[in-house]
């Protein structure tokens, strides 16, 4: 936990290494600034600081117009924490909040409603239905700044009650009427109904650096699922996209590879409902893993003798999670090949294809009824009924041994769903000896293992067809590539783009 000293150091250097993982308001202005924010370093006595924007903003603080702090990436802690209040963290960031109210929240979390008030009070400084607020007014200022939809539409899109509280909340926030808000972004998006929807909402989704970008693309290459997944275009400007089963409808997401003009992904979104932006933007950034602390997972992992240099060759390497959690538990269960198959017999069709993309995965409930393969046929089931939950709150334990009980999931797969559903940070599948030294960050050991074993078998390859030889054999279900010390499953910038 750092003091309130080392927090003044950070905010007076403009270290954007912080960014998100605190915030602080100053009394004599009233705003409240990320701690790379580009002001002048206010007086330490003039200083403030709050764990989260909802804090900031609960304390009667505006957002700075300069920094956006509203846009900064997630706190790396609700990534790495499992207890209540990381896990209440991560499902208030996927919407629950919004579509289930607060006694849905914590009804997910086992607790009454006052209990994760109390706790959500007493660490971050404010409770569920702030947070959420915090939220929603990011969310409305990105179809503000990016789409011409009429305010109306955006503040139920929002998740805003009335539109009321929707303009007195951004007035509160950002000083700033919606209108305001829209003319400040510049984009002469007043007009059209649904300008910039249709071709995908434009966004920036941030990051800390270092981002290895090649890397994660080239994984997500190599496990892409047909008719729900896609990687195009040429090495270093690729596009990945993909379908996403979201709670109001289907949605796609794009997001390319080419180097951004700063800490963050371009991404384009599509949606069939403007209500699930929100989900969708947070179940992208747990895809990719944005909301990491790179600079916390490198210098751990590089203080082992035996990971320094493949550190130091991909620094940023991020562990990917999942868009959607129950698709992941199924894919690694049944391997690259048999997922799309599945897609093909039992997903959804878009109503309009997308290229290579045509479906949506199946749900868990169609699976169940009709799978053939006995173990699939039992977690499809399990996910269906709620007996294996893994949505952004579940309790990773308990998950865990939810799925053990299952027939034909062992440990090494209930790992691997563990580490990429649950977008748990410090497991590893494989037993890796001397992993132990890799805590709390084995997840992300396991992937540099798997990207340098990656890397070895292309440079086989490409010396196998310099001398005239066939490469080496390739699996018919590339799933994730096991460490070599351990074999792999038994089953197998423009000025109308907002960050987010």
């Amino acid at each position: 936990m750092m003091d309130e000293r080392t927090r003044y150091e950070a905010v007076s250097s403009r270290d954007a290494r912080f960014d998100g993982a605190f915030f602080f308001a100053v009394s004599t202005t009233g705003i409240y600034c990320r701690p790379s924010c580009p002001a002048v370093t206010p007086k330490r006595a003039n200083v403030r600081f709050y764990p989260t924007a909802a804090a900031a903003q609960a304390g009667g603080f505006r957002a700075c117009r300069r920094c956006r702090p509203d846009a900064v990436p997630g706190s790396a802690e609700w990534n790495v924490r499992a207890d209540v209040v990381g896990r209440a963290m991560r499902l208030i960031g996927d919407g629950v909040v919004d579509r289930e109210g607060v006694p849905g929240l914590a009804g997910r979390l086992g607790y009454s409603a006052r209990q994760v008030q109390r706790q959500l009070n007493a660490e971050l400084g404010a409770g569920p239905v702030a947070l959420a607020r915090a939220q929603r007014s990011h969310t409305a200022r990105v179809l503000l700044q990016t789409t011409g939809l009429p305010v109306t539409e955006i503040a139920f899109a929002a998740g805003f009650a009335s539109v009321r509280q929707f303009n007195d909340t951004i007035r509160q926030i950002y000083a700033r009427t919606p209108s305001a808000l829209r003319a400040e972004a510049g984009t002469g998006l007043g007009g059209g109904r649904r300008d910039g929807v249709r071709a995908g909402i434009p966004l920036r989704l941030a990051h800390r650096g270092p981002y290895a970008t090649v890397a994660l693309f080239d994984l997500l290459a190599a496990e892409a699922v047909a008719r729900i997944e896609e990687v195009t275009g040429p090495p270093g400007r690729r596009t990945y996209r993909r379908t996403l089963r979201l709670p109001y409808g289907a949605g796609l997401v794009a997001v390319d590879e080419t180097p951004a003009g700063g800490p963050w992904l371009e991404a384009r979104i599509q949606l069939t409902d403007l209500r699930d932006l929100t989900t969708a933007v947070q179940r992208t950034r747990r895809l990719l893993d944005l909301d990491a602390d790179p600079y916390a997972v490198d210098e751990a992992l590089a203080a082992d003798p035996r990971l320094a240099p493949v550190v130091a060759a991909r620094p940023g390497l991020r562990s990917p999670g999942a868009a959607d959690p129950e698709e992941a538990a199924v894919r690694t269960l049944v391997g690259r090949v048999a997922a799309g198959e599945l897609v093909e017999r039992y997903g959804k069709a878009l109503d309009v294809p997308c290229g290579g993309l045509t479906h949506v995965f199946p749900e868990p409930g169609v699976l169940a009824g009709g799978a053939e393969d006995p173990a699939l046929a039992a977690l499809a089931a399990a996910l269906a009924d709620g007996g294996v939950r893994l949505d952004a709150g579940a309790d990773r334990e308990e998950a865990e041994r939810a799925l053990l009980a299952l027939p034909g999931i062992d440990r090494r797969t209930a790992a691997l769903i563990r580490m990429r559903a649950l977008g748990d940070p410090d497991v590893d599948p494989y037993g890796t000896p001397g992993a132990e030294r890799w805590r709390p960050w084995r997840s992300y050991a396991v992937r540099h293992l798997e990207a340098e074993a990656r890397a070895a078998a292309r440079e086989e390859e490409a010396g196998a067809a310099v001398v005239g030889r066939p490469g080496p054999g390739r699996s018919r279900q590339p799933q994730s590539t096991a460490p070599s010390q351990a074999p792999a499953t038994s089953r197998q910038q423009n000025s109308s783009t907002s960050t987010a």
